[in-house]
């Protein structure tokens, strides 16, 4: 899991999805933000804090 208040620019993107998309495994990986807008890529979930922690079960 990553965590970023904002993913305002490509280098951010690029720093937080990166470092999960180097994991070799198939365990499921979130990006934690404040973005209202869905930026989920190549099975990393993106997810807004607010529905994160509203969330009764994570998938």
């Amino acid at each position: 899991m990553q965590v970023a208040y904002l993913l305002a620019s490509n280098d951010t993107v690029e720093r937080e999805f990166s470092a999960l998309e180097s994991i070799p495994d198939n365990y499921p990986k979130y990006v934690v933000t404040m973005d209202e807008v869905d930026r989920s890529r190549n099975g990393i979930r993106h997810m807004n804090i607010r529905q994160f922690l509203l969330s009764e079960k994570i998938q």
